[in-house]
C-alpha cells in the first residue's frame, strides 16, 4: 500500500487532535511563527526539500515514547515547523482494533487482528472512534501481537520512504519507529515523562473533551499499558542507542518543541555539508 498520493497540506499549527480532519496522516507547511528569513531554521528546512526532490532521500524524523508522554502533539509542530508529512503509527493499531471490535472479534486472537491489519484503508485513520478509551486498550493488545506488527511495518516503511507530495521528509511518531521501523532516521527522539505526570496529562485531554476520567483508574490503565509495550516480544518499547532522550516531566510542550527543533536544525546543517 502506498502513500503517493498526495494529501491537502495543513497550512497552520493545529492545537489540538480534533482541529484535523485527519490527524494521523497529513502533510504540513507551518506559516505561524515562521524562522526569521535567513535564520538556520529557515535555511535547513528550505535546502532540505530542495535536496530531496533532486533525487535524495527523504528526511525522516523518528519519535518514539510510552502513552501520553507527548510525543504525538511534538511530532505534529516538528512536521508543521519542517514541511514534512506526520503519521501517527498508534492510529494502525487503533485502526485495526476497531476493525476487530466493530465484529465483536477477541484483540488478542492473532488471526483475526492480522485479518484486521490487512484490510485498514487511509481514511479510516481519521475516525473518531479510534480516539475512544475502548480502542486505545484493545490497540495496546493487537500491537503485541508479531503478525499485527510485520502487517503493519509495511505501511509505516513506505510512508516514511515515499512521503505524500509535497512533502520532501516525514515524521513518524509510535513505539518502535527509531528500533524498527526507521532504523536510519536522521534523526531519533524518545520522549518520556513519569507515568503520574503522563496521568495528570491524560485526565485533562479526557476531561476537555468531556469525559470522566479518575486519575487512579488512568494511572492504573498507563501503567499496564507501559508494561505490555515494554516487554511484548515484538518490538517492544525501548530507546534507540542513538536517540536524543527527552524528559517532559517537567518541561513544557514549547520548551520540548525548541529543544528539538535546534536538534533537527543542526542535522539538516550536517547533512547538507555532507552532500
Amino acid at each position: 500500500m502506498s502513500f503517493r498520493e498526495p494529501v491537502a497540506p495543513t497550512l497552520a499549527p493545529q492545537a489540538g487532535r480534533e482541529s484535523n480532519p485527519n490527524p494521523s496522516l497529513r502533510v504540513s507547511g507551518e506559516t505561524q511563527r515562521p524562522a526569521p528569513r535567513g535564520s538556520a531554521l529557515n535555511a535547513a528546512g528550505g535546502r532540505a526539500a530542495a535536496r530531496t526532490g533532486e533525487g535524495h532521500r527523504p528526511f525522516v524524523v523518528a519519535i518514539d515514547g510510552p502513552a501520553a508522554s507527548g510525543k504525538g502533539t511534538l511530532a505534529r509542530r516538528l512536521a508543521e515547523r519542517f514541511g514534512l508529512a506526520h503519521l501517527d503509527t498508534g492510529a494502525l493499531y487503533r485502526a485495526t482494533a476497531v476493525l476487530v471490535l466493530e465484529e465483536a472479534g477477541d484483540p488478542a486472537d492473532p488471526a483475526t487482528a492480522e485479518a484486521a491489519a490487512r484490510r485498514i484503508e487511509p481514511l479510516l485513520l481519521s475516525d473518531p472512534r479510534l480516539r475512544g478509551d475502548a480502542v486505545a486498550e484493545a490497540a495496546s493488545v493487537v500491537a503485541a501481537i508479531p503478525e499485527v506488527r510485520r502487517t503493519l511495518l509495511a505501511w509505516q516503511s513506505d510512508f516514511a520512504r515515499h512521503p505524500p507530495a509535497p512533502a520532501r521528509g516525514a515524521v513518524l511518531d509510535g513505539r518502535d519507529i527509531g528500533t524498527v521501523v526507521c532504523p536510519a532516521a536522521d534523526v531519533k527522539l524518545f520522549v518520556t515523562a513519569t507515568t503520574e505526570a503522563r496521568a495528570l496529562r491524560r485526565v485533562k485531554e479526557l476531561r476537555e473533551q468531556g469525559a470522566e476520567a479518575i486519575y487512579e483508574n488512568v494511572l492504573q490503565d498507563l501503567k499496564t499499558r507501559d508494561a505490555r509495550d515494554s516487554e511484548r516480544r515484538a518490538a517492544p518499547l525501548a530507546v534507540a542507542p542513538d536517540a536524543e532522550l527527552i524528559d517532559t516531566t517537567t518541561l513544557d510542550a514549547d520548551a520540548v518543541f525548541e529543544r528539538a527543533v535546534r536538534l533537527i536544525a543542526g542535522t539538516l546543517e550536517e547533512r547538507e555539508w555532507q552532500q
